[in-house]
């Protein structure tokens, strides 16, 4: 897909059935192909737009664009995922662009924070995002926060 159109809706925004094909998603990818424990519904959906594209009528890309002073000082993306389905098609890099894009035209900031898995480090820096912590242990996985400043 060259030119995926892009839907980005803050929580009250999304259908029923986009909700429900967002968290089904997510399920897939972080607690069963990931094999990691956790509460998904944070509460931070409620008050974040969700971004997401879909293909053959199937969500293939989702991200979780979050305000200042909810996960971080800084705006933030989260959640970040390609369906299986979907990936090795370019969608990862597609989607983290229009991720930035919106960030910082929703939140007018010039500064976004990801809590990004480490094996994720070089993709992530070639978006010019840039470590700025120590690696940790987040649900068994190892992260590391990184930084993109424009």
């Amino acid at each position: 897909m060259e030119n995926p159109q892009w839907i980005c809706k803050k929580f009250d925004e999304l259908t029923t059935a986009e909700l429900y094909n967002i968290m089904k998603l997510r399920s897939q990818v972080f607690v069963v192909e990931q094999n990691c424990v956790y509460l998904d519904a944070d509460d931070k959906d409620l008050c974040a737009y969700h971004l997401f594209t879909y293909n053959n009528s199937k969500i293939a890309a989702y991200a979780r664009l979050l305000a200042p002073n909810v996960s971080y000082a800084e705006a933030s993306i989260g959640r970040v995922l390609t369906s299986p389905f979907y990936r090795k098609k370019g969608f990862g890099k597609l989607l983290m662009y229009e991720a930035m894009k919106n960030t910082q035209e929703i939140y007018n900031t010039t500064s976004i924070k990801i809590g990004a898995q480490l094996y994720l480090q070089k993709f992530y820096e070639g978006l010019g995002f840039t470590q700025t912590s120590a690696e940790y242990d987040e649900d068994g996985i190892p992260h590391i926060e990184m930084e993109l400043k424009r």
